[in-house]
């Protein structure tokens, strides 16, 4: 069993078509993971990062979202084009990228 260094979960939920909260699925939170899968892979970190799609992380209206466990990291209103810098950033060197960090 490999030992992760960190656990990602992207957000994949879908609502109804015109929901309130509306969802990651409808800013486009598949090529985001999609995104992630493909740097994890391309840096070799998929025996140190595992990664897994969810349903509601919560705070549907700054979607897409992810999480990045142990560190309680969370990121929101992500683009593919945030992923690479997560990736080398957070997932290589260890220092959480601020600027995509979901307020409190």
């Amino acid at each position: 069993m490999p030992n992760w260094k960190h656990h990602v979960f992207v957000c994949t939920n879908k609502r109804p078509p015109g929901h309130p909260k509306g969802s990651c699925a409808d800013r486009d939170c598949n090529a985001v993971r999609l995104a992630l899968a493909e740097a994890i892979d391309a840096n070799a970190l998929f025996e140190t990062v595992k990664l897994n799609t969810t349903d509601c992380l919560g705070p549907c209206r700054q979607g897409p979202t992810l999480v990045v466990y142990p560190e309680n990291v969370w990121y929101a209103g992500l683009t593919p084009g945030d992923v690479a810098e997560i990736v080398q950033s957070h997932l290589i060197e260890g220092r959480p990228v601020a600027r995509l960090i979901l307020p409190e």
